[in-house]
């Protein structure tokens, strides 16, 4: 079996632990040319494998089914009814008639409703009712089987809508039983025949949000309306898969809630591309979909009318704006799957050509294309931005086990809306950081030019390894501090191309964005890694190709202000691996210029034992590419360490669990913040959104 691209990669990291050191970076001249050698074949390996990318779904022969064992589908004559039900059909003196005409035998089971209803013995109209939606569902089986459609409908129609009877009917208040695994049962007989039908109705294209599809049976028609509930809009949706088609590999199963509903992978229509927020949505985007059918009057008693067949509605709900509904004035939760979803969306063919990490590190501006912010949900703008921030060799997709575990808690993804940022890694870390800080700011602009939405007003950045950096430097001000790194001279004294002026400016001069409130780093190399020794700068220089345009700029710059710049060679040559150098410039100064207030740092290391010869575990020193003392730094809210090697520490549970501790603190702080705004109200724009975690905690608190 194929390993995860970011296995592969870490072999990088894990190999480089051979001659990286926890010590002086001169150290690594003393190194063996062995080990220098080991670097570049570790180089040539990734670059030759990263295309082999890792499926993170395996197709099913036969889709997942909880009736399955239950109803014996692999009996020889099909599908049987279970033993709760049989006993119902000898208590009534119908099992002769089941087994000769089990049709038959359903249209006096529906008979037999109205007789129990009339003398009010409601425990056996409620035991019927089961049996009627338990047999309507192996008779469409049958149906299905015979490639007779219109039968196999009418029976899953009969099965689902009197399943929800089952469930919902106020007649049945009672006797109804939740401890009782029939309840269990009434509860996938709704599931399992609301998916056979909806699968007749996709295979034939009908299954479309604002539209209707008609359900025909041999006595009459019924037209079943499709409404969408939640933030996506009914042109978003191109076409439907069923979860139960799909069993997930390498991805953890979190995200899982049982309930009602037919949980569905919805993969996205590329919208209108002259709207300026649809290249925040990336090609090939699926997202989880519950559908549940609504039965019209669930008060109404299920043996009055038609023949057991109701009129329904069929809800296509959100699982991320909404986990629960409200049906027949119960609080129903909806059975949910987001983790398989977004596993079909890692396997799509648009997602892995942008998904190239080591093209990224190799040569920058092949990849620069798809550098951006990207969402994997509608925006929201009642939810706290979290961006995810990839490290060194790296993309987005190795947030995927954390944002998959982070939004199967239902307080984070009802508060927080969380979202990538992808650039190419060749290029130094300011060079990313730069350009981040543009991002950023346009998506603000695109998405909320008035500043409108108070939520955007506090978002976390969540950054790995190199990230960190590129996240930490969006909350400093650079002062001159920066430019001074380049020149003793003013920086108007500069001559050149406005255009590459603007760009060298931008780089040294820059103000902290004031609607990030916290960053969180990991395995953040804040004093530089000993990894970007003079060996692995070297070879790095040879393989990376860094941007045309930033290499000509320089040259520009360089020869038209000759003398000028004292660090010339930061400008010219200087690759990702260049800037995680501890002799680097930069780290003193980004540690010492001044912070934005506003903003909370929290840290998460890496530390792991180092075996030794004896037997006995020598005292941690660092994740094997970062050091303790590199990945320390003193302004932290919260720092912990993790027993994990560096490529994979942001994976780890203990990381993880860390971060949704964070951001529970992050939302607690919000609502503070809320509050003392609260008591100042007559000062505060009324015209503003406010953040859905502040309005919806404050009014939970006060039903409290």
């Amino acid at each position: 079996m194929s390993q995860p691209r970011e296995v592969k990669e870490g072999r990088f990291y894990a190999l480089s632990r051979t001659y990286a050191t926890t010590e002086h970076p001169l150290r690594a001249r003393r190194a063996t040319g062995k080990s220098n050698r080991l670097f570049l074949c570790c180089l040539i390996f990734l670059v030759l494998s990263g295309c082999a990318g890792h499926k993170y779904l395996i197709h099913r022969d036969t889709p997942a089914n909880p009736l399955a064992l239950q109803l014996q589908f692999t009996h020889r004559s099909g599908p049987q009814v279970s033993d709760r039900v049989a006993t119902v059909l000898r208590r009534f003196a119908l099992n002769e008639e089941y087994e000769e005409n089990p049709e038959v035998c359903l249209e006096k089971l529906q008979l037999l409703v109205d007789a129990e209803s009339q003398q009010e013995f409601v425990v056996d109209v409620s035991e019927i009712v089961y049996s009627i939606s338990e047999l309507a569902y192996i008779l469409g089986k049958r149906a299905e089987q015979l490639d007779d459609e219109a039968r196999a409908l009418d029976m899953y129609g009969v099965a689902v809508s009197n399943a929800y009877m089952y469930l919902f009917s106020t007649e049945f208040d009672a006797v109804r039983n939740p401890y009782d695994p029939q309840f269990r049962g009434a509860c996938d007989l709704y599931n399992g025949s609301l998916e056979a039908t909806l699968r007749l109705v996709n295979a034939k294209g009908q299954l479309k949000p604002g539209h209707s599809y008609e359900l025909t049976t041999g006595k009459q028609t019924y037209e079943v309306a499709t409404i969408l509930r939640g933030n996506w809009q009914n042109e978003d949706f191109e076409r439907f898969e069923f979860v139960n088609d799909f069993e997930l590999d390498g991805l953890p199963a979190s995200g899982l809630s049982y309930g009602l509903g037919v949980p569905l992978i919805a993969v996205r229509k590329t919208g209108d591309p002259t709207d300026a927020r649809e290249h925040y949505y990336p090609d090939g985007l699926s997202f989880p979909v519950t559908a549940l059918l609504r039965v019209v009057r669930p008060g109404s008693m299920p043996g009055r009318g038609a023949n057991h067949r109701h009129h329904c509605v069929l809800e296509l709900h959100d699982p991320l704006a909404a986990c629960q509904l409200t049906l027949a004035g119960r609080i129903v939760p909806l059975q949910t799957d987001l983790s398989t979803a977004l596993a079909y969306f890692l396997d799509s063919p648009q997602f892995r050509e942008t998904d190239q990490a080591t093209l990224g590190l190799l040569n920058p501006q092949l990849t620069e294309k798809h550098r951006g912010l990207y969402m994997l949900e509608p925006f929201d703008p009642s939810r706290i931005p979290v961006v995810m921030v990839h490290g060194l060799w790296s993309s987005p997709s190795t947030w995927m086990p954390m944002f998959n575990d982070l939004r199967s808690f239902q307080e984070l993804r009802r508060n927080y809306q969380f979202w990538f940022y992808h650039y190419p890694t060749g290029q130094p870390f300011w060079t990313s950081a730069t350009q981040m800080r543009e991002d950023l700011k346009k998506l603000r602009n695109d998405f909320d030019p008035d500043h409108r939405y108070e939520a955007l007003d506090y978002m976390v950045l969540v950054g790995h390894s190199m990230g960190g950096l590129v996240s930490r430097l969006q909350t400093l001000e650079s002062q001159n501090q920066f430019w001074e790194i380049l020149s003793d001279q003013p920086f108007d004294s500069v001559q050149g191309d406005p255009k590459e002026l603007n760009m060298l400016h931008s780089a040294a001069f820059f103000e902290p964005n004031p609607d990030i409130r916290r960053v969180v780093t990991i395995g953040t190399p804040h004093h530089g890694s000993d990894l970007a020794n003079d060996a692995t700068r070297w070879i790095s220089r040879k393989l990376i190709t860094l941007p045309t345009m930033m290499v000509s700029s320089a040259k520009s710059l360089i020869s038209q202000n000759p003398g000028l710049f004292r660090n010339a060679d930061l400008l010219l040559h200087s690759t990702s691996i260049d800037s995680l150098s501890p002799s680097s410039p930069l780290f003193p100064v980004i540690l010492r210029a001044p912070k934005a207030p506003w903003v909370v740092y929290n840290n998460i290391l890496g530390a792991i034992p180092e075996h030794s010869w004896f037997g006995e575990d020598k005292p941690a020193t660092g994740d094997g590419v970062v050091s303790l003392v590199s990945a320390h730094v003193d302004d932290a809210e919260s720092e912990i360490n993790v027993n994990s090697e560096h490529q994979s520490i942001h994976r780890h549970p203990k990381a993880i669990l860390e971060v949704r501790r964070i951001l529970l603190a992050h939302l607690e702080q919000v609502k503070s913040e809320y509050r003392v705004a609260q008591r100042l109200a007559s000062s505060l724009d009324s015209t503003r959104v406010p953040a859905n975690t502040v309005a919806a905690s404050i009014s939970d608190e006060a039903n409290d």
